[in-house]
């Protein structure tokens, strides 16, 4: 018995010792509202990634902890989270007590709030999108103005395209090889499954990549990190879908080490806010994770989004005053139902694996593996030998017999004039055209669908010639897609290392290896029996769309006009060290990666017959970045951070090969793009303030634009074949951002809180690029004759420096300023309201119009003679878009039933009915100054800029209950 005493005092000593030496952080989580502890909240040790979750009990534990600065991040989604800085010294066992989560309506509103402009779901994907991933990634008063405020204004921060973020998922980025950009159709719809984020604010640490200026973010699908629970919705609005419906399921680990989370959602409409635009979306969302031990996990998500919408035309002043902003010509009647001719579909889902290895206790490695795969399709009308079915086509409106008749030379004809104002010529005449254009117009100013039937179709008739029916025929008008098949592979390894206590590490090697199939396909003959595989504008060979199969008749869901693959392989590896001290932090980063292109042809164009089938010359572009930064601590509450960063940035697919729809050209002497940002912060972090003011400078080197469109006067000397369709290649372009953010929140009382926040911007081109042209019309015409009319010009031809310098970034407020005001009452109901004011936003202008070709003679070579300097200024001025105020409200309520919350959430944008422009660009057929002129003099130009304009008045209303 002696024995057996001694011995368990020996083991309680041993036991004591060990315990000692075991440094451990734990506490308990409760509810803010009924006290009761929160099961499965995510308890995050940042310095190495590491996640644990509450029991029953509320209780988290994270065990033999590393000594030294730790930074534990405690969040549960629909609750407001948590941070607590921590030093761990050996043997400590720190408790952080009772932790109380409090409700977070920002949170409902995050979850409820319609983010996606029409901008967002452009053909080019190139705008807000990052701005609506701002929605749940951060709590800074600025950036959730930028988001719910600005963001249907496409603002955009710091005047940066949403190509220069990095989108990840799970570590993995989501940022297209195509175009640089995320892709953000591919998990629309699934706001509760993708609400677990964290985001990196400019060039700033992130655990899981080098980044970029703009920012990273990243979404976490791990099952474990949800909170149990049901949650469904229904929610109204009059935005770009009418009805949204949504359910998620979250089961949390049970004692098997299973958790699993799923989600579905339906969003639709008839008709959104502009005419003929339909909404179709379906979306569905699981994760499962199996947890072998405290070491290993596994983790499987699956993420499958299909989305399809009619789009809205962009409209002249012309237009938009004949029919109003909310007119879009891209849809008709058919059998009394509205069809719009541009539809936009996207289908990529998407799988990965993901493992998550706990090596130490001061070291965790991620690996993931995914692939992506499906369409994405653009929609438009395509005919033959027939008239353009648009009824905004220049020749419809009543501008064409305003502006394009007289003699160009006298200029004492071209008088500034409005809508049906002053006419050139006969003004008799051309007053009775117009007038009768603008009555035919206002009649009939939607698409055919009906009349284009007739078209493709011959007419069956009687003894008596009467019709009696009609019969298949050669399609005039078919309707197709512009389609992209994407397979994309990927994997990475991320590893985060607590090295001491003041030094963490941060690495990762990425692959991934896209192949793209990009095609027309024939989605509808219209009533007729086939379509001929030719281009009509070009006669014999030259006209083939394939010369291995010419003359090719094709139907319903056969490929035509152009077929080809885009292959890249991207290589990217990182490092990143972290150093942690009591006065200050401060980190360096470094990576390399690799980027290799190539195009292959399936078809054999009969313009380029020596240079479109096959494949084209490999090319692979090596790129490096460094970047450091440090946060100085004045005081515990008030701090000095500064970022920097130098990288290179290999150029996109789509500006590599300027015209891959039909030739394996590459464009001249392409290269890298060079990047370098620089910003400094000023941050105020008290109980009742929390302010942020920052100035930045950013500088973008080397970048390269291409684009399509129609121009005129383009190729010097050859008469009628100066009017082509081309692709315009901008090249050596540098743009410089530079600013001002200020973000303020004061918490008045419990119930009144105030924010205020602020962005000056001047956002800039700041060189003269270099300005090429891929035409086919001339490329047709040099091998025709076999000669080169002009000495040096080949189907790219290289047009020299576009006079940019200082003209302003197009398409977003460079300015914007916001005040707002919440009352929160005890009883969880809420209301807030914003006022923004956002100005010095600009068109798009165009390139080719800046050359000197603009002011040469395409017939002579020589310059126009009624060309002058002031006059030229005057039509190459830049257009500003009008300033203008937004008021928003919103509100909620929620209610608890037991063990679940009912509420809803509701807001009001633009309550006054504001109409604004979000954005525009200058159209470039008129391309030379004799053109440009005549048309603008008219008072009622025929190819005067396009504009899109913002939501009206919109409101969106979700009720929901939390089981």
């Amino acid at each position: 018995m002696k024995k057996l005493f001694f011995g368990l005092l020996l083991f309680a000593q041993v036991f004591t010792c060990w315990a000692q030496q075991n440094s451990v952080i734990k506490g308990t989580v409760i509810d803010s509202k009924t006290q009761r502890a929160l099961q499965d909240v995510a308890a995050t040790l940042q310095s190495v990634n590491l996640v644990v979750t509450t029991n029953p009990e509320g209780l988290f534990v994270f065990d033999n902890v590393a000594e030294g600065k730790h930074t534990v991040l405690i969040s549960s989604a629909g609750y407001t989270p948590k941070t607590f800085d921590v030093e761990i010294t050996k043997g400590q066992q720190l408790d952080l007590g009772t932790i109380v989560l409090q409700y977070d309506i920002t949170s409902e509103q995050q979850l409820s709030l319609i983010t996606l402009t029409e901008n967002d779901l452009g053909d080019d994907n190139s705008g807000s999108e990052n701005t609506a991933g701002l929605l749940q990634a951060s709590r800074d008063a600025f950036q959730q103005t930028a988001a719910f405020n600005w963001g249907q204004a496409r603002y955009r921060i710091r005047g940066l395209d949403n190509e220069y973020g990095v989108t990840m998922i799970n570590g993995i980025s989501m940022n297209k090889l195509y175009d640089g950009r995320p892709q953000w159709g591919n998990w629309g719809g699934l706001n509760d499954a993708t609400r677990n984020q964290e985001f990196t604010m400019g060039s700033g640490t992130s655990d899981y990549t080098f980044g970029s200026i703009l920012g990273t973010q990243e979404i976490n699908t791990r099952a474990s990190i949800f909170r149990p629970g049901t949650r469904i919705s229904f929610a109204g609005t009059n935005t770009n879908y009418n009805w949204r419906a949504m359910a998620t399921h979250a089961s949390g680990m049970d004692k098997d080490g299973f958790a699993y989370v799923i989600s579905a959602s339906r969003r639709w409409a008839n008709e959104g806010y502009f005419e003929g635009t339909d909404y179709g979306a379906n979306s569905f969302f699981a994760s499962v994770e199996k947890r072998f031990s405290d070491k290993h996990s596994l983790n499987f998500t699956s993420i499958y989004a299909q989305n399809s919408r009619g789009k809205n035309s962009p409209n002249t002043k012309e237009v938009t005053a004949l029919a109003g902003e909310k007119y879009n010509s891209y849809w008709g009647y058919q059998n009394g139902q509205k069809r719009n001719s541009r539809d936009k579909d996207v289908e990529e889902p998407v799988f990965m694996l993901s493992h998550y290895w706990t090596i130490s206790e001061r070291t965790t490695l991620n690996t993931n593996v995914s692939y992506q795969f499906g369409k994405i399709g653009n929609s438009r009308i395509d005919y033959q030998n027939v008239d353009n079915p648009d009824p905004t086509y220049y020749r419809n409106l009543p501008s064409y017999y305003s502006s394009q008749f007289g003699d160009p030379l006298n200029t004492s004809e071209l008088q500034p004039g409005g809508l049906g104002g002053h006419y050139i010529g006969n003004n008799e005449s051309n007053k009775y055209l117009t007038d009768q254009t603008r009555e035919r117009f206002l009649a009939n100013k939607q698409i055919d669908w009906n009349g284009m039937y007739m078209a493709n179709t011959n007419a069956v008739t009687d003894a008596n010639n009467n019709e009696i029916g009609r019969t298949p025929g050669v399609s005039r008008y078919v309707l197709y897609e512009d389609r992209t098949d994407d397979k994309t592979w990927s994997a990475n390894s991320i590893l985060n290392s607590q090295l001491s206590d003041n030094i963490a590490l941060n690495a990762g090697v990425t692959l991934k290896k896209l192949k793209s199939h990009n095609f027309q396909n024939l989605l509808d003959l219209l009533g007729g029996a086939y379509y001929n595989d030719i281009d009509p504008f070009y006669a014999g060979n030259q006209g083939q769309a394939d010369l291995n199969n010419p003359n090719r008749q094709v139907g319903v869901g056969d490929t035509f006009g152009y077929n080809y693959n885009l292959t890249a392989d991207y290589y990217d590896a990182f490092a990143q060290f972290k150093f942690s001290y009591n006065k200050v932090d401060f980190y360096a980063a470094g990576n390399y990666s690799r980027s290799d292109y190539q195009r292959e042809g399936l078809y054999k164009n009969g313009i380029y017959a020596n240079n479109s089938f096959g494949k084209s010359e490999k090319i692979d572009f090596n790129n490096y970045g460094v970047k450091g930064g440090l946060t100085y601590k004045l005081t515990g509450r008030h701090l000095l951070s500064v970022n920097g960063i130098y990288m290179t940035k290999a150029p996109t697919l789509r500006n590599t090969f300027p015209n891959a729809r039909l030739n394996n050209t590459i464009v001249n002497d392409i290269d890298s793009e060079n990047i370098s940002s620089i910003d400094a912060s000023y941050i105020i972090r008290t109980p009742k303030l929390k302010a942020r003011l920052t100035g930045f400078y950013s500088k973008i080197d080397n970048a390269t634009e291409t684009s399509f469109f129609f121009a005129e006067g383009v190729v010097e000397g050859s008469g009628s074949d100066a009017n082509a369709f081309i692709a315009e290649t901008v090249t050596d372009i540098s743009k410089k951002q530079m600013g001002l953010e200020l973000g303020i929140e004061y918490q008045f009382s419990p119930s009144i809180k105030v924010t205020a926040a602020a962005a000056y911007g001047q956002y800039t081109y700041a060189n003269n690029p270099n300005v090429s042209v891929n035409n086919d019309a001339f490329a047709a015409l040099a091998e025709e004759v076999n000669v080169q009319p002009v000495p040096g010009q080949t189907a790219a031809t290289d047009f020299g420096k576009a006079s940019l310098k200082d003209y302003k970034l197009p398409g977003m407020p460079q300015q914007a300023y916001s005040i707002g005001i919440e009352y929160r009452d005890p009883k969880y109901w809420w209301i807030g309201a914003n006022a923004n004011f956002l100005a010095s936003n600009y068109i798009d202008v165009s390139a080719l119009l800046r050359t000197s070709n603009f002011l040469k003679d395409p017939e002579t070579g020589y310059q126009f003679s009624e060309a002058t300097d002031t006059r030229a200024r005057q039509l190459l001025k830049q257009e500003k878009f009008e300033d203008f105020y937004l008021f928003n409200l919103t509100g909620g309520k929620s209610w608890k039933v037991g063990n679940s919350t009912l509420g809803f959430f509701a807001s009001i944008n633009n309550v006054f009915d504001v109409t604004y422009k979000t954005g525009g660009f200058e159209q470039g057929r008129n391309a030379t100054y004799r053109q440009l002129n005549q048309d603008v003099s008219s008072g009622t130009p025929s190819f005067a800029p396009k504009y899109f304009y913002g939501y009206g008045r919109t409101f969106f209303v979700n009720l929901y209950i939390n089981i």
